[in-house]
């Protein structure tokens, strides 16, 4: 009897102990808080870590996670500034700073948080009409996070981002923008193809405009070569003759010249009276005809009256 009772003696104390270590031993995971209350008031906050307890007198009442945490805020049904019903959800990102806040400042600020965002979210939908509601879905998280920050510092939670999800418009709704992004793009379309066409004549007529410009300047040019080249040709043919000219006279003045010039007034009298002869069936023959050398003298004394000056 003495060993039985010994021994459930034994057994008793080891679950003491046990019991013990259990309520007085606490391990904290990293990025988590315990609460603790002694007595059941507010004691100390308990980071990560291994922590020993008063037994019976301190205990854990409420444990945190520290993390980022995300919760899906169901959708619910918008109204737009121009009357639209729409069903909007998204997701909400938090994270608890203040662990002593977060357990005696609200029963639960999960589900405080959660319909905050929702009636916030309802209040800015309904300040922007549908179109935009898919435009402006950056200002409406900022908006939505901007209030929810205020509301949730007391609590000790920080709301870091809300993001929408869906935004769906009435089935009817949609067809009726399908058809307007429809007209849209055929507006655009139209409005594309008459600015091409546009384009392409302005491009035709100043190609035109300049392929006009260069022909007549190329017909300029060549006016002003073809003058320029018959001005020298003029130019030549006139300082040729004058040297001929010239040349000429310095021949009549050296010796011989009389006779020379004597024979070519002749020869050229001959030729011309001939070309005279060949020209018509009547010919007109002068009654000195055979008087040669009287022609040749008058034109001797006429070309010593005038003698050519040296150019």
């Amino acid at each position: 009897m003495v060993g039985n009772f010994a021994f459930w003696v034994s057994i008793a104390t080891a679950v003491v102990v046990i019991l013990i270590i259990f309520k007085t031993a606490v391990v904290v995971p990293q990025q988590s808080a315990y609460v603790i209350e002694s007595l059941g008031k507010y004691s100390r906050t308990l980071r990560a870590g291994f922590h020993i307890l008063i037994p019976f007198i301190e205990n854990a009442a409420y444990r945190h996670s520290l993390k980022e945490l995300a919760y899906d805020i169901p959708e619910q049904v918008c109204i737009t500034n121009d009357n639209v019903q729409v069903g909007v959800d998204g997701v909400l990102y938090m994270q608890v700073l203040d662990p002593e806040r977060a357990s005696y400042g609200i029963s639960d600020y999960v589900f405080a948080i959660s319909q905050l965002a929702q009636t916030t979210l309802r209040s800015e939908i309904g300040k922007i009409a549908l179109d935009r509601t898919f435009e402006e879905r950056a200002m409406i998280n900022s908006n939505v996070v901007s209030e929810l920050d205020k509301a949730s510092d007391p609590w000790g939670v920080k709301v870091l981002r809300y993001e929408i999800k869906n935004i769906n418009p009435p089935h009817d709704v949609l067809s009726a923008m399908e058809k307007q992004m429809r007209a849209e793009r055929e507006k655009r379309a139209v409005i594309l193809t008459s600015e091409g066409e546009r384009d392409a004549k302005i491009n035709e007529a100043e190609g035109e405009k300049q392929r006009v410009i260069k022909e007549s300047e190329a017909t300029k040019q060549q006016q002003i070569n073809e003058a320029e080249g018959e001005a020298e040709a003029i130019l030549a043919v006139a300082t040729a003759t004058a040297k001929g000219l010239h040349r000429v006279a310095q021949s009549l003045v050296t010796e011989g010249g009389d006779a020379a010039m004597q024979l070519r007034i002749a020869e050229a009298y001959v030729q011309q009276f001939g070309n005279l002869a060949k020209e018509g069936n009547t010919l007109v023959v002068p009654s000195n005809l055979a008087d040669i050398s009287s022609m040749i003298a008058l034109a001797t004394s006429i070309a010593k009256k005038d003698p050519p000056r040296a150019v």
